[in-house]
């Protein structure tokens, strides 16, 4: 059956299935990101971030626990959704048109998200979109039903953990301080790592100086655990000061540091 043209989108008739797609569509991929929060929105893209241009890219109404799923780990897709989208979507770079294996927008009527598995069954690379094409998602998906696709949902068992840290504790953060965070975080699990109990001592001290006596009482678990509690939540000058401070002389934690402030001038 041939493509039916409505206002800017194409459906395409596929056994009992709709096919919708976006066209001229702008990414700015996310590689590798489990967790949601760290595939920004519009308003932190950045000039130096490397946006493309999806010439077409098919559109798929699912469910909130795939997109859930989708969003917010780096687990297998469903095997029906990867071949209903297969090689369907084009990129446009030099006024040249590639054909991608794996890539799509899904949305489950509240969050949208561009995907492109690189080959892979898993979404490697992922995007937000710009609020013009965002609103087109969503009236063009308002009357659609939904799609349903079985999957292995395993997300109640996620593990969040340090160096993946809980949405909980990055709510409400910029770009900028959530990289922050994540820099502190990767210093403290090697700080963790280190059972140098002197050390944490004193980091727990730079802290929180007014515990200096009992912080000296403490073995080293009670005071990493206690630093960390204490420094888990929010983010504040206090925090970025500590973050810069904890990385001094280390070379890649100064690196990312650099990336988010630039580097120093002596």
């Amino acid at each position: 059956m041939m493509p039916i043209l409505m206002d800017k989108q194409f459906l395409e008739v596929r056994g009992y299935k709709i096919m919708l797609y976006l066209h001229d569509v702008w990414v700015n991929w996310f590689e590798g990101e489990e967790n949601g929060y760290n595939v920004c929105h519009f308003h932190e893209w950045r000039k130096d971030d490397g946006v493309e241009l999806l010439d077409q890219v098919p559109l798929l109404k699912i469910d909130h626990l795939l997109f859930n799923y989708i969003e917010n780990d780096l687990s297998e897709l469903p095997q029906q959704l990867l071949d209903d989208i297969y090689r369907k979507a084009y990129l446009r770079k030099n006024h040249e048109r590639t054909q991608l294996d794996y890539c799509f927008v899904v949305s489950d009527g509240t969050g949208i998200l561009a995907v492109d598995t690189i080959g892979y069954n898993i979404p490697i690379r992922k995007s937000r979109l710009i609020p013009r094409q965002e609103q087109l998602v969503y009236e063009m998906i308002e009357n659609q039903d939904t799609i349903q696709y079985g999957f292995n949902d395993q997300s109640a068992l996620k593990d969040f953990h340090i160096l993946s840290p809980s949405p909980d504790l990055m709510r409400g953060l910029t770009r900028k301080e959530r990289q922050l965070k994540q820099l502190l975080f990767m210093a403290m699990d090697q700080l963790s790592s280190s059972k140098n109990v002197a050390e944490v001592r004193y980091w727990f001290t730079e802290w929180k100086p007014e515990l200096y006596e009992e912080i000296q009482r403490l073995g080293f678990e009670e005071v990493w655990e206690q630093l960390y509690e204490e420094t888990k939540f929010g983010w504040s000058h206090k925090h970025e000061k500590f973050c810069e401070n904890i990385i001094k002389g280390q070379s890649f934690f100064e690196k990312l540091w650099e990336m988010e402030h630039g580097p120093k001038v002596n």
